[in-house]
């Protein structure tokens, strides 16, 4: 458990930010991960205050605040019918319905941590990062780069009638994944990201061809890159995302006819 001088719930993202910029002080959505941590911080700063703990939708876009549970990501009705239930999918594997209801959507986000499946399945998406200074940038950007001391405000998912699709293999049914693979197609693209590598997930996109679709996710598999960890072999991690990404390939193909 670690431990911090000083508490402070933010009354504006102003407020939030300024004190996020000392090195020593963090800010906390659930706290489920970072609880499990240890050393010495200086003022937790406390996002639960600002309204940001919603999922608006119009008819360009969801709009996600980062204090959105993650249990509230995986019952949103009209996330899951425009994605095809990818975000229940995504969801339901993650330690439990408690812990779902205190874990947050900005949690997950902004550690972009190698095992987040809510980074893996928002990747191929069309979806943005709002941030504070920063202001709006793809996600697939945001997932490379980060964010440095700036605040990560909420997430955009855009509505443009992509098809998605997403799956997880797991040695036990609330462990990290061992492999995390999304799939969506969209005017003549596929696009595929892989997690749980065991590093952060990445996107690719590649155009749909006549060939194979075995060729197709082989040579999508082949554009990421694994590695070794106590729960899988790199060499293990790219054979299971080449037989995923195929899956995941022939079952929005099925859905299109």
């Amino acid at each position: 458990m670690f431990r911090a001088k000083d508490y402070r719930r933010a009354e504006s993202l102003e407020e939030a930010y300024t004190l996020n910029q000392k090195r020593s002080n963090v800010l906390v959505g659930g706290m489920m991960w970072l609880k499990m941590g240890n050393g010495q911080k200086g003022t937790v700063i406390d996002l639960s205050g600002l309204g940001l703990d919603g999922i608006e939708e119009d008819g360009e876009q969801f709009s996600i605040g980062c204090m959105c549970s993650l249990r509230k990501l995986e019952t949103h009705e009209g996330l899951n019918t425009y994605f095809g239930g990818i975000f229940r999918e995504c969801t339901r594997h993650i330690v439990g319905t408690q812990f779902r209801n205190g874990a947050t959507v900005g949690g997950s986000m902004a550690g972009r941590f190698g095992f987040s499946d809510i980074l893996t399945c928002l990747l191929v998406t069309d979806a943005y990062v709002e941030l504070y200074k920063g202001g709006t940038v793809p996600l697939a950007r945001f997932a490379r780069e980060g964010c440095g001391r700036d605040i990560l405000v909420r997430v955009l998912v855009k509505k443009d009638k992509r098809r998605a699709a997403y799956v997880t293999q797991r040695n036990s049914q609330t462990d990290f994944p061992v492999i995390a693979c999304g799939v969506a197609k969209k005017d003549g693209n596929y696009y595929v990201s892989v997690g749980a590598r065991p590093s952060r997930a990445d996107l690719v996109v590649r155009p749909v061809t006549g060939e194979p679709l075995a060729d197709q996710a082989r040579a999508a598999a082949d554009s990421f890159t694994y590695g070794d960890n106590m729960r899988a072999g790199g060499e293990y991690r790219k054979h299971l995302a080449q037989v995923y990404i195929r899956r995941l390939m022939e079952q929005l193909e099925q859905e299109e006819r």
